[in-house]
């Protein structure tokens, strides 16, 4: 029988109790108000990712010491953003959420064995893309369509479609498919279903096989008059501006709240480009379903090309705007979402374009922030460095994305200051001379993308000054253009991407746990050990490049004159400054490796091509060159052998001979150790 000491030191044990945590969902919308990213507050609370995903998803809780300080910042983002208005509100830009589509009438029937292919394929190894757990979209956020009907899931579930014309296979997407995924962020909006089309689905429906013609290989869409463009206008359904390409969205305006638009894929148009997707066009309906499927549970359920997911990705991380309540009224009005781009803004002169309107009559220079294309004067090369037998190219994983995590950016617009006192926290565009700064010439120079010497004022980045002062060297900027409200615009855009390409390459057999040699090993066969998932990885690292290529969109069309605007122009996201700083923070990354890699070792580069540097070794592995430090382990600052963003693999070998005999033709050997151009795709 317990003592009534023991009861009451019981009771006042529950009476104290563990601090109370709002729950886990809570805890994920406290965090995204105040506009930080789940490694942000895991580097806060001196813990992982991972684990505040468990706190987020409900799988574990936090213990003290971290309980308590968890619970305060809670309590204070409480304070800051109480719950908003609830799901039906309409008065913001974007529509509320759509009522739940109901759930197919027809049984899901167990999916069919794949079709036979003219190539052979290994067995998945990774498990398939589990559809979206919204029970408004039971069924996934896509679905592959073949020609007898069949749609195939993305969870390996497979429905029947009876539509046969494309008005009516809209109709039942809507209202009957159970397709869509929920929004990425709690201010933004759910994604449209997507329904991609095979070639014999696409006859089915009434489009032809190809775009023929020079009016229809020129713009890419069907023309007015087509009879499946008039029988969506006959169902009132309407097209965007782009028409009825290879990436269609049929919409109609929104009542009530309700979203009523369907995105479509047409295979056989390309509108997954081999480049982004290699082999995905040899893959069978239900495979590509399980491909698309992991890269929209991943990053986001494709909108177009991978430059343009890359794009939409940011706004959907990043909404422009949410709602707040009008204190004057008391009634909810759309507000701007901080730490969000929220409205268009004109660059300064010099960080446009040569067509933009602000650039006509401009003749103080432009920044020129791009990514290196350097080859060493083969003057340089050093008797012993040519008799070494091999030239070894390392690749530097999803550079650009590396680059962009914790960079500050301006939000808003520029404002002109003479002689400013630099400050590398501020971003901006400075006009700067560095001409002045002597670096060994067996390295390109940081500070143009030729790695030539500057030969006077230049406009640069803010990464790039900074870097300058890094290395010792005063800088004294003679004019420049600011931006006074900034942030970590890029920050969950990172996040989920570097998550997306870890996960994946895991996926395929290449994990942090393997040590260098495995992990040498491991590249060697990744591509092989799924073409599904390796389709993905593809994918992932052109949403990367296209994405902050899209930041810079150029203007199209035969019938453009300098100096007249563009449409994307009109975007929150049209922001040359932005890409700069990113390359910028590249390139210097870049040149830190290099420079750390030359003190510890002696080596210096043959050539750099964007995030691909070669250099010549006594043996075929880079582990014959790279410098290790007294422990054996890489020398801090060099570069490191690994699978995820910033560390490096093998981009290809040759032999040194190979490489001298193109440098001495003026041909860069980066470009041409393993095979193709290695470009920044600036979008479509």
């Amino acid at each position: 029988m317990p003592t009534e000491k023991e009861l009451f030191e019981a009771v006042d044990a529950l009476l104290e109790g563990d601090p109370a945590l709002p729950p886990p969902a809570e805890r994920a919308r406290l965090r995204e108000a105040a506009g930080v990213t789940q490694a942000r507050l895991a580097e806060a609370l001196k813990s992982t990712a991972q684990t505040v995903r468990n706190w987020e998803a409900g799988r574990s809780e936090p213990r003290p010491p971290r309980l308590q300080a968890y619970q305060r910042l809670l309590e204070g983002w409480a304070a800051k953003y109480p719950p908003a208005v609830p799901e039906t509100f309409t008065g913001a830009t974007e529509p509320a959420t759509p009522t739940p589509a109901p759930a197919p009438e027809t049984v899901p029937a167990p999916a069919p064995a794949a079709k036979p292919t003219s190539t052979s394929r290994r067995p998945a190894r990774a498990k398939a893309a589990k559809p979206a757990a919204d029970p408004r979209f039971p069924h996934g956020p896509l679905a592959v369509l073949d020609g007898d009907g069949t749609a195939y899931c993305a969870g390996g579930l497979v429905l029947e479609c009876p539509a046969k014309t494309i008005p009516a296979l809209v109709e039942w997407t809507l209202k009957e498919s159970g397709l869509g995924a929920p929004r990425l962020h709690r201010h933004g909006k759910d994604a449209d279903p997507l329904v991609a089309l095979t070639a014999s689905a696409a006859v089915r429906l009434g489009l032809p096989e190809s775009l023929e013609g020079p009016e229809a290989r020129r713009s890419l869409r069907l023309p007015d008059d087509h009879p499946v463009v008039k029988q969506l206008t006959r169902a009132k359904w309407k097209l965007t501006q782009r028409g009825f390409g290879p990436w269609p969205r049929i919409y109609r305006p929104a009542q009530a709240g309700q979203r009523q638009c369907v995105q479509l894929a047409i295979l056989p148009w390309d509108a997954l480009d081999s480049r982004a997707w290699p082999g995905a066009d040899q893959l069978p309906p239900a495979e590509l379903a399980r491909a698309l499927g992991t890269y929209a549970s991943r990053v986001l359920t494709p909108r177009g090309s991978t430059a343009v997911s890359g794009l939409e990705l940011m706004t959907a991380l990043r909404p422009p705007t949410r709602p707040v309540k009008d204190d004057a009224t008391g009634s909810w009005v759309s507000g701007t979402n901080p730490g969000a781009l929220t409205a268009p803004v004109d660059p300064a002169p010099p960080e446009a374009t040569l067509e933009h309107p602000v650039a006509q009559g401009w003749d103080g220079g432009f920044l020129d922030e791009e990514a290196y294309q350097w080859v060493r004067d083969v003057q340089l090369l050093s008797d012993e460095e040519c008799l070494l037998p091999h030239a070894v190219g390392l690749d530097i994983n999803t550079a650009f994305l590396a680059a962009a995590a914790r960079l500050s950016v301006g939000l808003g617009e520029p404002v002109h200051v003479d002689r400013p006192v630099f400050d590398k926290k501020v971003p901006g565009s400075w006009y700067v001379d560095l001409s002045h700064i002597e670096l060994d010439p067996r390295l390109p120079s940081p500070f143009t993308p030729s790695g030539r010497r500057p030969n006077g004022p230049a406009w640069y980045a803010t990464p790039t000054v900074a870097y300058a002062v890094e290395l010792g060297y005063d800088v004294t900027p003679i004019e420049a253009y600011l931006r006074r409200e900034t942030g970590p615009y890029l920050d969950p855009w990172h996040d989920r991407l570097k998550t997306a390409y870890v996960d994946t390459v895991a996926d395929l057999g290449v994990t942090k746990d393997l040590d260098d040699e495995a992990f040498l090993a491991a590249m060697e066969e990744h591509k092989q050990v799924d073409p599904g998932l390796a389709a993905v990885l593809s994918a992932i690292k052109s949403t990367v490049k296209g994405g902050i290529g899209k930041l810079r969109e150029r203007p199209q069309g035969r019938h453009y004159r300098d100096g007249e605007r563009w449409p994307a122009l009109e975007r929150p996201t049209w922001r040359p400054d932005i890409r700069a700083a990113v390359i910028s923070k590249a390139r210097v990354n870049m040149h830190r490796k290099m420079l750390k890699t030359a003190q510890a070792s002696g080596l210096y580069p043959l050539a750099v091509l964007s995030d691909c540097v070669v250099y010549p070794s006594p043996g075929p592995s880079p582990l014959d060159f790279l410098p290790r430090d007294a422990d054996g382990k890489p020398y801090p600052g060099s570069f490191r052998l690994g699978p995820t963003p910033g560390l490096a693999k093998v981009e290809g070998v040759q032999t040194m001979a190979w490489a001298v005999d193109l440098m001495e033709q003026q041909y860069n050997p980066a470009r041409h150790i393993k095979g193709g151009d290695a470009v920044l795709d600036e979008g479509e």
